[in-house]
């Protein structure tokens, strides 16, 4: 576990927030130096408390209204299974996020479709195709509220 102090805690936050701050900005919000701040925040980089920076989509924006997420349960749940359904899902561009799981099933799956019925498609012909797949479950995203993680 990677230790942090409040000010460490203080630049996650404010980078949750805008990763686009600099060390200049950072350093004047938290009444530190410049180089100050760059050290701590290329020390929480090289110590991998930050694995890097993303763009954050928005997918209805960019005419991906619609927003699924899928719990798979795999048929089969030896090693080549699962090592073959990873390669697989990560072909498929509209599924944003892979999370394998403990519980009821296998892996859950954010998928992101036009509409309906490019998600129908997408199921139909790339996901109920992928290797080992059993069963799925699937729940349209109806709202959704971002917060910052837990510092």
């Amino acid at each position: 576990m990677i230790r942090l102090d409040d000010t460490d805690r203080d630049i996650l936050r404010a980078l949750q927030e805008d990763a686009t701050l600099s060390a200049g900005e950072i350093g004047r919000r938290l009444g530190l130096s410049q180089p100050a701040a760059w050290r701590r925040v290329k020390r929480l980089y090289d110590d991998g408390a930050i694995r890097g920076q993303r763009l954050d989509l928005d997918h209805e924006a960019l005419g991906f209204g619609v927003t699924v997420f899928l719990g798979v349960k795999l048929a089969t749940k030896g090693r080549v299974s699962l090592e073959d359904f990873e390669r697989a899902v990560r072909a498929i561009p509209e599924v944003q996020l892979v999370h394998h799981v403990l519980g009821l099933y296998d892996y859950r799956l954010r998928v992101v479709a036009r509409d309906l019925a490019d998600f129908e498609r997408i199921l139909r012909r790339r996901v109920m195709t992928l290797p080992g797949v059993g069963e799925v479950e699937a729940n349209v995203l109806l709202s959704e509220e971002r917060r910052p993680g837990p510092l």
